[in-house]
């Protein structure tokens, strides 16, 4: 012998292509576990216009929860409000409209809601700014778990 030690070649049974698919089920739960970007989509977000004597304005918006847990929308941000709040409005025994506060707007999974005229609603409260047909305004959408979403609303008649 020459004083060299051979090592065992050892050659894998196993190829590549299946290599990937050993590894398929790992890359899948991680997409699964960061979620999709798409969990929560909003639609049709407006505003009325709005003339500088009232104080106040309200926005609308359809909202749409693909995921596949519950989510809460629990705070927007208007640059053009004073305070922003969810709102409730309902009509009384007497046929009075009111308006409450609300904390969170529930989103359940699969689901879509409305926040529209006579209903669920984004307050508006001490308005900054004129709200003339055609204006783009920015508003953040805060939700429970997906986080921030910064979004546009037109400002139309309905």
């Amino acid at each position: 012998m020459n004083g060299k030690v051979s090592k065992p070649r050892f050659k894998s049974r196993i190829n590549q292509p299946v290599w990937g698919l050993l590894f398929l089920p790992i890359i899948s739960l991680l997409w699964v576990a960061c979620g999709s970007s798409e969990q929560i989509t909003v639609s049709d977000l407006w505003g009325r216009p709005s003339p500088g004597s009232a104080d106040n304005a309200a926005f609308y918006v359809t909202i749409h929860n693909s995921g596949s847990e519950l989510e809460e929308l629990v705070a927007v941000d208007i640059d053009i409000c004073g305070q922003t709040e969810l709102h409730e409005s309902s009509f009384d025994e007497n046929n009075v409209m009111s308006m409450q506060h609300v904390e969170k707007i529930a989103v359940p999974s699969g689901e879509t809601i409305h926040l529209e005229p006579g209903g669920l609603h984004i307050m508006c409260i001490d308005r900054q700014a004129n709200l003339e047909p055609g204006d783009l305004i920015p508003i953040t959408l805060q939700f429970a778990n997906y986080g921030e979403l910064l979004v546009e609303a037109e400002i139309r008649e309905q």
